[in-house]
């Protein structure tokens, strides 16, 4: 395969799919031309939206008040204000039940869908018209809020009273501060294209799925073997991502390649369990998802890395393509052709998600 052929599928890709958001919803007064949200966040099978861009849609003001910790906005029936984790919205003395309170989510106040489709036009005495453009599946979220055998520990996976779902996601962002990892073309470092992607497939887990997301690191900064694994620390995790590029001597190599561990570093206990839907299943659906968007991707490795660790936790870990190719790196270093990388591993993580739930 040429580095011409594996490039121009993707960028084209990017050009046809760009109205076509992942999550996303048209909202409008009904006879008004609709206006497109896209940041949607779905949290218990609920999608969130951005009271702002909500009353911006559809022409209201409101601003948010510090002091007493409400957002207050004006309607036709007076000045109405709500609150993070509030049951209920007040207007001029009445008190209004909510089925679901207000949120902040990723720094921004959110109500939900049945808010802005239910409460608010009522509050206006308008309809709206409102399009959910992907609506989120039920029961895929349940959010809340080293050195081998402390790998071991580490890496156990934490089983959810209500069943395998998938509740959060570790990433692990490769390198960092003075450790620049693969230097690349035109001096391009492996440990910024790895915090790029990372910010990307953060924010796609969060609104696609709901779950909860903890990196590594999220700046610039050297990290050590321990303080990469405190995202699985005494959390819900249920899945462990790394995330590196990589570099050769040739130019010619390419593609995106996954790693999961060799079987004969688990214990019994652990081999039944991946045996069962872990970490093989894991890079087998990502790398599916990636190939059904036309990356090239090789066959999932086994390798006796210390960074993947011991324990059941699925885990794999993704070298994003080479930062030594042209056209691995023309990707990386694109945001919309990093987004669609983004994308393909998020539906492959939403469809390990799927698969979690028939593993008995």
């Amino acid at each position: 395969m040429s580095r011409l052929s594996f490039i121009l599928p993707v960028l084209l890709a990017c050009l046809v799919s760009a109205d076509v958001a992942q999550a996303a919803v048209e909202l409008a007064w009904s006879g008004s031309r609709p206006h497109r949200i896209e940041e949607v966040y779905n949290r218990d099978g609920v999608p969130y939206l951005a009271v702002e861009d909500v009353l911006s849609a559809l022409r209201l003001r409101g601003r948010w008040h510090s002091v007493e910790h409400r957002f207050r906005f004006r309607t036709p029936s007076g000045v109405a204000s709500i609150f993070p984790g509030g049951n209920y919205l007040e207007i001029d003395g009445r008190f209004i039940p909510l089925d679901h309170p207000p949120l902040f989510i990723d720094g921004r106040l959110r109500v939900a869908e049945d808010f802005v489709i239910g409460q608010l036009p009522g509050l206006v005495g308008r309809s709206v018209y409102y399009r959910n453009l992907d609506p989120p599946e039920q029961l895929v979220v349940e959010s809340d809020n080293p050195i081998d055998q402390l790998f071991a520990l580490l890496l156990r996976k934490k089983q959810s009273k209500s069943g395998p779902r998938l509740r959060a996601v570790a990433i692990d962002v490769g390198h960092g501060g003075e450790d620049p990892g693969t230097i690349g073309l035109h001096g391009t470092k492996e440990k910024d294209v790895a915090l790029a992607f990372a910010r990307q497939l953060e924010k796609l887990l969060k609104m696609r799925l709901g779950v909860d997301v903890y990196l590594s690191r999220d700046g610039d900064y050297s990290l050590d073997g321990q303080q990469r694994l405190r995202t699985v620390l005494d959390r819900d995790v249920d899945l462990f991502i790394l995330l590196h590029a990589q570099g050769h001597f040739a130019s010619g190599p390419h593609g995106v390649e996954l790693y999961i561990r060799p079987q004969e570093e688990f214990s019994a206990r652990d081999l039944r369990q991946e045996r069962r839907g872990g970490s093989r299943r894991l890079a087998a659906e990502v790398r599916q998802s990636l190939l059904d968007e036309g990356f090239a991707v090789s066959e999932v490795r086994q390798a006796g890395l210390l960074p993947l660790g011991r324990g059941d936790l699925p885990t794999v870990m993704l070298e994003l393509g080479y930062l030594t190719n042209p056209d691995d790196l023309a990707l990386l270093t694109d945001p919309e052709a990093r987004q669609m990388l983004a994308e393909a591993v998020v539906e492959g993580v939403e469809r390990f998600g799927r698969d979690q739930r028939s593993v008995k």
